[in-house]
């Protein structure tokens, strides 16, 4: 059963990243996208700081299932955030992706 949707957690300016969390049944999963991340799956560079939860909850469904499938993949622990990095969405990225001839 996948993990399901928790809460958002917000910006965080210094680590660059969005905080968010996951439920795996009764149990809180902290989660985390960098921001180059959501850059990446949105083709967008100019996002301001103040704009990083709004583009998070633009992106929330494919991050959301992202995490919970490298959740179960590298079969972490509730007590270990998931934390999503570009290379955690290569394939998506590359879908996404105008083709240039």
């Amino acid at each position: 059963m996948p993990l399901q949707r928790g809460e958002v957690r917000g910006f965080n300016f210094d680590r660059m990243v969005v905080e968010f969390t996951m439920l795996d049944q009764d149990q809180v999963i902290p989660c985390a996208i960098s921001t180059a991340a959501m850059d990446d799956l949105e083709g967008k560079r100019d996002v301001k700081p103040q704009e990083r939860v709004d583009q998070f909850m633009r992106l929330r469904e494919v991050i959301e299932e992202q995490a919970s499938r490298k959740f179960f993949e590298e079969q972490n622990r509730a007590d270990r955030p998931v934390v999503l990095r570009s290379n955690d969405f290569s394939i998506v990225a590359s879908i996404r992706r105008p083709h240039r001839s």
